[in-house]
C-alpha cells in the first residue's frame, strides 16, 4: 500500500503538530516512544508515525536530521511516494522489534531471532554508509552531508540502539508503569527508582488515581 503524500509544504506543519515528547535519553528510546501508549501486551495505542512525513518531522524534532536536508527528503519523498512507504513500514518494523528486544532486556527474556534480525538488518544498512572522518584531531564515524536516500532518517536510530546494548546503561533501562503508556526510558536518577516516563504525566495520574481509591475504602 502506498502511503499518501502530500507534499514539502505540509512539513513545517506536520513540525509543528506532532504531540512527541523526548524523555527517554536515547534516540533509539525515545523512537520506540512514537506512540500515544501500549496496552498490557505491547500493542500500540494511537500511533504518532502514520505517514513518511510524521516520521520525517520526528527526525527534525529529534535533532537527528536538520530542516535543510528535511525539505530536500520531502520533496524526494512527494516524488517517490511508493519507496517512501517502503520506508515508513521499515520504521514501524524497526520499532516494534526494539521496543521488544528491549522488554527482553528489562524482563531478562531472550530476544526473538526474528526481532535480533530485523535490528541486525537495519544496522548494516546504516553502517555501509557511514565515513571515517577528522574532526579536531580524532576520528569520528559520520554520513556524507549530502544525503539523497530516503531511508537515510532511519540510519541514526539502529546505531543509538547499538551503542545502548554495548554501553553498559542497559541495565538502567526501565518501563513507565501508567496505565496504557510503556515508554521506555534510561533511569538517570540517583536511587535507580524511577517509575513513570514524566511525573506530570502519568506520575500524577497514578497520584489522583491512587488518592481516589482510598477515598473509596474510607
Amino acid at each position: 500500500m502506498v502511503t499518501e503524500y502530500h507534499g514539502p509544504g505540509n512539513l513545517s506543519k506536520a513540525i509543528k503538530r506532532l504531540p512527541v515528547k523526548f524523555i527517554g535519553g536515547r534516540l533509539c528510546l525515545d523512537f520506540v516512544n512514537t506512540v500515544g501508549g501500549r496496552d498490557h501486551a505491547g500493542a500500540v495505542i494511537r500511533d504518532k508515525i502514520a505517514t513518511y512525513e510524521d516520521l520525517l518531522a520526528w527526525t527534525v524534532l529529534a535533532g537527528s536530521v536538520d530542516r535543510r536536508r528535511a525539505g530536500v527528503l520531502a520533496r524526494l519523498a512527494a516524488r517517490e511516494a511508493r519507496e517512501a512507504a517502503n520506508v515508513l513500514a521499515r520504521a514501524i518494523q524497526l520499532r516494534e522489534a526494539l521496543y521488544r528486544i528491549f522488554k527482553c532486556a528489562i524482563e531478562g527474556w531472550r530476544p526473538r531471532a526474528a526481532d535480533a534480525d530485523v535490528l541486525r538488518d537495519e544496522l548494516s544498512i546504516a553502517r555501509a554508509h557511514q565515513r571515517l572522518s577528522a574532526h579536531g584531531g580524532r576520528f569520528l564515524w559520520t554520513f556524507p552531508e549530502r544525503l539523497t536516500a530516503l531511508d537515510s532518517i532511519l540510519w541514526p536510530v539502529p546505531l543509538s540502539a547499538a551503542e545502548l546494548f554495548t554501553s553498559g546503561e542497559l541495565s538502567r533501562l526501565g518501563q513507565c508503569g501508567g496505565d496504557e503508556c510503556g515508554w521506555l526510558f534510561l533511569d538517570t536518577s540517583r536511587n535507580h527508582r524511577r517509575q513513570w516516563c514524566d511525573m506530570q504525566d502519568c506520575g500524577n495520574r497514578a497520584k489522583v488515581k491512587t488518592f481516589r481509591q482510598k477515598q473509596r475504602r474510607a
